[in-house]
């Protein structure tokens, strides 16, 4: 399996004609949905969907109903593409494997409303990525692959740290990693390598690259 970091918080992985593309937001390089086959988007934060991206592929689109109807809001002609999925539904995204977890973001402050927010657990091959969105929330189950956030307006490097040791996933990579600056997320980097568990490998890899 591939797995391709496109910007912030959208990954796509590859497998034997597979390509799943999560969260294609505003910081998402362009190329990112290029001969995508299924797009999955956690939650309507614009850093996390971006209708001009998804108008980019003609592939079918899961996302929960909240994200459903900002896509109608905003691009209408995308509404046919749309399934809605919900907390704990197993789906097949086009072959592939998926199971959606998690119902809400997580607090960015107590005066905001919180939205929803749905993680998903993808298996392709033997191996299973999770991409938790704007959340904490486990995935309930062992996964090969932690999607993990390093930065957010709702996050401390410690919360992220402790949110992996218990996903405790062997590997790790990061996302959601435009709110830093370069030196805030060496720190992160250096935090995470020193406190993960035994076993578990931590990186950071540049727009574009492969894990």
């Amino acid at each position: 399996m591939r797995i391709t970091k496109f910007g912030h918080a959208c990954v796509r992985l590859g497998h034997e004609g597979h390509a799943v593309v999560l969260d294609p937001g505003m910081f998402t390089d362009p190329e990112a949905v290029d001969g995508a086959t299924a797009v999955l988007v956690t939650h309507e934060h614009a850093d996390h969907l971006h209708v001009d991206h998804l108008r980019a592929t003609d592939a079918p689109i899961w996302t929960i109903a909240a994200v459903a109807r900002a896509i109608a809001e905003q691009a209408p002609d995308l509404t046919e593409r749309v399934t809605v999925v919900a907390p704990g539904d197993q789906f097949d995204a086009a072959g592939v494997r998926v199971t959606a977890v998690g119902e809400q973001h997580a607090v960015i402050h107590p005066a905001y409303d919180r939205i929803t927010n749905s993680g998903y657990v993808v298996e392709l091959g033997d191996r299973s990525v999770f991409h938790p969105g704007d959340a904490l929330t486990g995935p309930g189950r062992a996964v090969d692959v932690l999607l993990a956030p390093v930065s957010a307006p709702w996050l401390k490097v410690g919360e992220a740290i402790d949110f992996a040791r218990e996903v405790g996933a062997p590997t790790n990579l990061a996302i959601h990693d435009r709110v830093y600056s370069d030196a805030g997320l060496s720190m992160t980097d250096g935090h995470f390598r020193t406190l993960l568990a035994e076993g578990q490998t931590y990186a950071r890899i540049a727009d574009g690259a492969d894990l």
